[in-house]
């Protein structure tokens, strides 16, 4: 295991140099939609935190927050509190934040919806998802191609489990959450890459618990 996070941590550290434009503009784009998406000031639990880039990158545009996270294995070094989880039940109680955060972490598990019934059950106002769509042409061999090369050695779970529209909205209903607000031109890639990678295979949403 301690092999495992040393390598882990290695690739993070990499990925988080000045000479990575892609980790740097992936963390830029990301902290931005997600600063838009959340509508008010509060708490956030980041579900799959990993070092907390993205986290602290949305502090920074968005100093009415307060950030802290959850990751099944926690990186040795973080810039935010991230405390281990088993990936099943998180260690809040109900409604013990205002917002939880899900970065391009659903489709590396096999039931979606209950990650997000979790994400409910802790959020007061709203819960945020970055993930994938898999619409269009080649899409989801395009998308299992991005997963597998962004995820090389890491020892991530890659169920490749890219939904449709349609087949979100499902997982989102059987997690008595609805969609409130999303975001499908994101502009992860600059040219030419943006024309194969982001076309409409990428999503920000803000979701809100149904009405009892």
């Amino acid at each position: 295991m301690g092999n495992w996070l040393a390598k882990f941590d290695r690739r993070s550290r990499l990925l988080s140099e000045v000479n990575s434009p892609y980790y740097n503009r992936r963390v830029f784009v990301l902290s931005r939609e997600l600063a838009k998406a959340i509508p008010g000031r509060g708490t956030v639990l980041d579900l799959g935190a990993g070092d907390g880039q993205i986290a602290m990158a949305l502090m920074r545009l968005r100093p009415d927050l307060r950030i802290e996270g959850v990751d099944i294995v926690p990186r040795p070094r973080t810039l935010i509190p991230v405390t281990q989880y088993d990936g099943r039940t998180l260690p809040y109680a109900d409604k013990s934040v205002d917002y939880v955060t899900i970065v391009d972490v659903l489709h590396h598990t096999t039931d979606p919806a209950a990650v997000l019934s979790e994400a409910a059950r802790v959020a007061r106002q709203g819960v945020v998802i970055k993930d994938h769509l898999r619409e269009g042409v080649l899409a989801r061999q395009t998308l299992v191609f991005m997963d597998w090369f962004g995820n090389l050695g890491d020892g991530v779970p890659m169920p490749y489990n890219f939904l449709s529209r349609r087949e979100w909205q499902g997982e989102f209903f059987k997690s008595h959450l609805e969609l409130a607000t999303s975001n499908e031109k994101l502009g992860l890639y600059l040219p030419p890459a943006r024309w194969l990678f982001d076309r409409t295979l990428h999503f920000v949403a803000y979701l809100t618990p149904k009405p009892a």
